[in-house]
């Protein structure tokens, strides 16, 4: 396993590199990037077969530098001026423990006030370079692949919250003994938590800026599986506790034995058993093999995504697409939970996990779309 994009550079070159980047959250990056690649692609194929229009909006420009303007730059520019440059002098304590290190009280106060001061001019030169004698409102227009980067943006912050707040309410134990330890983790962050509270934010964001709904969750649900397809590989690679139960039985065919049963030597959440004469900050494994779920997860991601993709050119019903993801992704996600490790719960007289209960829901909520849209499709043929 690799802890860090460190650990893994250093497995694959021979040569350590102290880098700040847990490798679970150079995956989580990677997937919002290759998301925002993704949603700009069908934001302009559907712009150019006019299912998607633009919207019109106005600005006034040549306004002088606002007072908050320039003190909310300085207050960004004092932040990132006493952590950064604390951070460059402290390198190797930084990158070995970047979360500590970010809550705690140090940093330089020196860097900080150079960092508030210069932030603040800039902002305020940029401003008086742009003035005019009398401030004018024109109006712009603003193609919806103009704004992938405020959805990815909303659809990451809103979506890590509500990841966050579903892993905390699933095991409050862990949450109430360690609080702050929780809320700077990058494991254990749920995904049907972080899908339902961004489904929501982007939903109210479309509906503000005029973006058809029916168009942008078609979209979006190549984006989501594909997404979650490459989180689960951080999930894998950093060893961060999303694997399965125990499984000591022989492989029922000629496989790789790390892909039917693993014990995630090195795992990011230091789990297990000491590892034999191992020096370093990641030195346990599990003492049995379990099923690597992480990896599952992926290829069925990944072969769903594919289908997805093929569907958006070809059902033009807005929702469609969309209806088909809800069904895939809690089918996919309810059968994988009968081999992770999970808290379970007791559902009329059913043990079930809270995944499988919301991909209950989920299916249903899919189901019920499917048969309205194409009711309503069939209808408007006739």
């Amino acid at each position: 396993m690799y802890p860090t994009l460190s650990d893994l550079i250093a497995d694959l070159t021979g040569i350590y590199i102290p880098l700040p980047i847990y490798t679970f959250g150079f995956f989580m990056a990677l997937s919002f990037l290759v998301g925002a690649w993704l949603l700009h692609y069908h934001f302009t194929r559907l712009e150019g077969e006019g299912r998607l229009l633009p919207t019109h909006e106005k600005h006034i420009i040549g306004k002088p530098a606002s007072v908050w303007g320039i003190v909310s730059n300085a207050i960004v520019g004092f932040i990132l001026g006493y952590k950064g440059a604390y951070a460059l002098l402290h390198w190797t304590a930084f990158s070995q423990h970047p979360q500590d290190f970010l809550v705690n009280g140090t940093g330089s106060w020196v860097g900080g006030i150079v960092f508030a001061l210069v932030l603040a001019a800039l902002h305020y030169y940029e401003k008086r370079k742009a003035q005019l004698p009398e401030p004018l409102e024109v109006e712009q227009t603003i193609y919806p692949h103009e704004r992938v980067g405020d959805i990815i943006v909303i659809a990451a912050l809103t979506g890590i919250i509500g990841a966050k707040i579903f892993t905390w309410i699933e095991d409050i134990d862990s949450f109430l003994a360690d609080p702050i330890g929780a809320l700077l983790s990058f494991s254990g962050l749920t995904f049907y938590g972080g899908l339902i509270v961004a489904a929501l934010s982007l939903m109210w964001y479309a509906r503000k800026k005029n973006i058809h709904i029916g168009h942008l969750v078609d979209s979006a649900a190549t984006v989501l599986i594909l997404g979650y397809g490459i989180g689960r590989l951080g999930c894998h690679f950093s060893g961060d506790g999303d694997w399965g139960i125990v499984n000591t039985a022989p492989p029922p065919f000629a496989m790789p034995a790390w892909l039917w049963s693993y014990t995630y030597p090195h795992n990011v959440n230091r789990e297990g058993v000491p590892i034999p004469d191992c020096v370093g900050n990641y030195c346990m494994q599990l003492p049995e093999g379990v099923y690597p779920t992480s990896v599952y997860e992926f290829l069925m991601a990944f072969c769903i995504f594919l289908f997805l993709f093929f569907l958006t050119k070809r059902l033009r019903t807005p929702g469609l697409v969309f209806a088909v993801y809800l069904i895939l992704n809690g089918l996919e996600r309810f059968s994988i939970e009968f081999v992770r490790h999970n808290d379970l719960y007791n559902v009329l007289g059913v043990m079930l996990s809270q995944a499988q209960i919301i991909a209950i829901g989920l299916m249903t909520i899919g189901t019920i779309l499917l048969v309205v849209l194409l009711q309503r499709r069939k209808t408007a043929v006739q």
